[in-house]
C-alpha cells in the first residue's frame, strides 16, 4: 500500500523537477506527504472505535403501559346479599380505547361474543400498540445485526485546494531565491468505493444476540395482550349480560310491587286495609322503579364500554345474541391446569426471554475487554481528472487491544449485573403470580358453583314465603308488611342468583386467562355454541 502511494508522488516530484529546481523538489515533495499523500493513496480506511455493550433497561416490564385484571366491586343499584360475589373486569390503560372496526367488519347490529372477541384481537388498542413495539424491536434488531454485517460505500470527490505552508509550520530559506507562501492552486478527483468488515467482535455479537431476545419478549407479549384482550372483552360482554338479567328481574319486581300497590288500594277502597298500608306498598312500588332506572342505566353503560373495547360506534344501540347461562366448568385439576399455565402462558415466555436477554447484554459488557479485528478496505481511482486517474487502493486489518479504557468496561459490568439480577426476580415473581391466578380461579369457581344453587334453592323458597303471604293478605288475615318483606326476599335471591352465575362466568374466563391461549380455549371454558 505504501509502495503505491509513494510512486505516485515520484511521478509527481518529477513533473515539479522539471518547471524548476532541487530545492523546490524537496519543499513539494514533504508537502506532499503531510497534506496530499492520502488524497494520492485514496482516503486511508478509519480506525474503528471501541465496541460497547448496549445496556438495557432495568426492568422488562417498562413496555407495559396498562392492564386487565379481574376484581370485587359492588353491584349498583341492588339490595343484593352481601355474602355473594360480585366480581368485575377491571381494564386500564391503552386495552379500554380501540380503533374503528365497523369500515372494516361490517357490524349488523347484534353482537356474539365470539364475533365481540375477533373484532377486539384486531383493533383494541392494547394489542394494536404492542404490535408497533414488536416492529420497533424488530428494527432495532437489525440495526444491532447491521454492524456485523459488511459496509460498502461509494464516494465521488473534486477537490481545488491551496496550501499555505505558513499555516503549517514550512519555511525554507534558500541564497538566491524566494520560496512562495501560497502552492497552488491545484485539483484532483477522486472515484472510490470502501468496504468495511467486523471479524471478529464478541460485544457487538452479543448485542444483537440480546435485541433478538427482546424481539421474542416482544412477541410473546403480543400473544399474552391477546389473552388481556380476551379477559377484558369476556369480562365486559358477561357483564351486560348480567345487567340486562338485573333490569329484567327488577321489572319483575316492579310490575308485583305495582299489583301490590293496586291491590292493597282496592282492599282500602274496601274498607279491609288502612291507609298506611296504601302508603307503604306504594313506596316498595316507587323504591322498585328508582332501582329499575338505576340499573338501566348501568346496562346502557355496560353496553358502551364494551362498543369502546371492540371498535363499534359508541352507543348501546345494538344486541348481544349469547346468552352464557351456568355452565359446569371444564374438568381439569389444579395441578394439570398449573402445569399447562407454566407451559403456555405467554408472558411467562416474555419474561424468560428478557432474562437471556440480560444475560447477553452482561456477557456483551465482559466482551468489552476482548480484542476485535475489522477489515476496512477502499478501491478507486484517482487523478487530475478522470482520463488521467490511476487505480489505488487500501486495505487495513486493525486489531484493537483494550488496555485500560478509564473503567469503562467495569461500569457496564457493574449495570449489566443489576439488570440481570432485576429481570431474574420479576421471572421468579411472574411464576409465583401465575400459580395465584390459577388457584384463586379455582377457588371463586367453588364458590360460585356453590352460591348458583344455594340461590336457587333460595329463590324457589322466597318464592313459595311470598305466594303464601300474598293469600294470607287476600284473606285479610295479615297486612302487607310480611308481603313486602317476602318480596325484597324474592328479589334479593334473583339478583344473588344473577351475581352468582356471573361470578361463575367470570371464573371460568380467570382461569382460561391463567392458563393461557384462552382466545382457543373461551368456546370451551363458556360452553359457546
Amino acid at each position: 500500500m505504501e509502495r503505491h502511494g509513494l510512486g505516485e508522488m515520484k511521478n509527481r516530484t518529477h513533473t515539479i523537477a522539471r518547471a524548476g529546481g532541487a530545492a523546490l523538489i524537496v519543499l513539494i515533495g514533504f508537502l506532499t506527504l503531510a497534506s496530499g499523500a492520502f488524497a494520492q493513496i485514496g482516503s486511508g480506511a478509519t480506525q474503528p472505535q471501541a465496541s460497547q455493550a448496549a445496556q438495557l433497561p432495568l426492568s422488562g416490564r417498562t413496555g407495559q403501559t396498562g392492564g386487565v385484571a379481574a376484581a370485587e366491586a359492588p353491584v349498583p343499584g341492588t339490595t343484593t346479599s352481601v355474602d355473594t360475589l360480585n366480581p368485575t373486569v377491571q381494564v386500564q390503560g391503552p386495552f379500554t380505547g380501540s380503533t374503528s372496526s365497523v369500515a372494516r367488519m361490517p357490524f349488523s347490529g347484534k353482537l356474539s361474543l365470539r364475533e365481540a372477541v375477533q373484532r377486539a384481537l384486531q383493533y383494541n388498542l392494547g394489542s394494536v400498540g404492542l404490535a408497533q413495539a414488536v416492529q420497533q424491536a424488530h428494527g432495532q434488531s437489525r440495526t444491532a445485526r447491521s454492524s456485523l454485517l459488511p459496509n460498502f460505500n461509494g464516494d465521488f470527490a473534486v477537490t481545488d485546494e491551496t496550501e499555505n505552508l505558513q499555516t503549517i509550520g514550512l519555511t525554507f530559506k534558500f541564497p538566491g531565491f524566494s520560496i512562495p507562501t501560497l502552492i497552488g492552486p491545484f485539483s484532483y478527483t477522486d472515484v472510490r468505493a470502501r468496504l468495511s468488515q467486523t471479524v471478529a467482535n464478541m460485544t457487538e455479537l452479543n448485542n444483537y444476540r440480546a435485541s433478538k431476545e427482546t424481539l421474542t419478549a416482544n412477541q410473546f407479549t403480543v400473544q399474552d395482550a391477546r389473552d388481556l384482550v380476551v379477559l377484558a372483552v369476556g369480562g365486559a360482554y358477561l357483564q351486560v349480560l348480567a345487567a340486562q338479567a338485573r333490569v329484567q328481574a327488577e321489572q319483575v319486581e316492579v310490575d308485583t310491587a305495582n299489583a301490590l300497590y293496586m291491590q292493597t288500594t282496592q282492599q282500602f277502597n274496601f274498607g279491609k286495609a288502612a291507609q298506611l298500608d296504601v302508603n307503604r306498598s306504594q313506596v316498595e312500588f316507587l323504591t322498585e322503579r328508582q332501582r329499575l332506572l338505576t340499573l338501566q342505566d348501568d346496562a346502557a353503560k355496560q353496553k358502551i364500554n364494551l362498543a369502546r373495547l371492540t371498535g363499534l360506534p359508541v352507543n348501546a344501540q345494538y344486541e348481544l345474541t349469547d346468552q352464557i347461562p351456568f355452565s359446569a366448568a371444564p374438568a381439569v385439576g389444579v395441578e394439570d391446569a398449573l402445569k399447562k399455565a407454566l407451559d403456555q402462558r405467554a408472558d411467562l415466555k416474555a419474561a424468560q426471554a428478557q432474562v437471556r436477554a440480560a444475560e447477553r447484554a452482561l456477557a456483551a459488557a465482559k466482551d468489552e475487554r476482548l480484542p476485535s479485528l475489522a477489515v476496512n478496505a477502499d478501491y478507486g481511482a484517482i487523478g487530475s481528472t478522470l482520463p488521467q486517474a490511476h487505480g489505488t487502493f487500501t486495505v487495513v486489518a486493525t486489531l484493537s487491544v483494550p488496555i485500560w479504557q478509564g473503567g469503562r468496561a467495569a461500569g457496564d459490568i457493574e449495570q449489566a449485573t443489576a439488570t440481570l439480577a432485576q429481570r431474574q426476580a420479576e421471572l421468579d415473581d411472574l411464576k409465583g403470580q401465575i400459580e395465584s391466578e390459577v388457584r384463586n380461579a379455582y377457588l371463586d369457581l367453588q364458590a360460585a358453583t356453590s352460591q348458583v344453587d344455594l340461590a336457587q334453592q333460595n329463590i324457589t323458597l322466597s318464592q313459595q314465603t311470598l305466594g303464601q303471604m300474598r293469600t294470607r293478605l287476600e284473606a285479610g288475615v295479615s297486612n302487607n308488611v310480611e308481603v313486602v318483606q317476602s318480596q325484597q326476599t324474592v328479589s334479593s335471591a334473583q339478583l344473588d342468583y344473577i351475581n352468582s352465575v356471573f361470578a361463575h362466568n367470570i371464573a371460568k374466563l380467570s382461569l382460561a386467562r391463567a392458563i393461557g391461549n384462552a382466545a382457543d380455549s373461551l368456546p370451551q371454558f363458556l360452553s359457546l355454541p
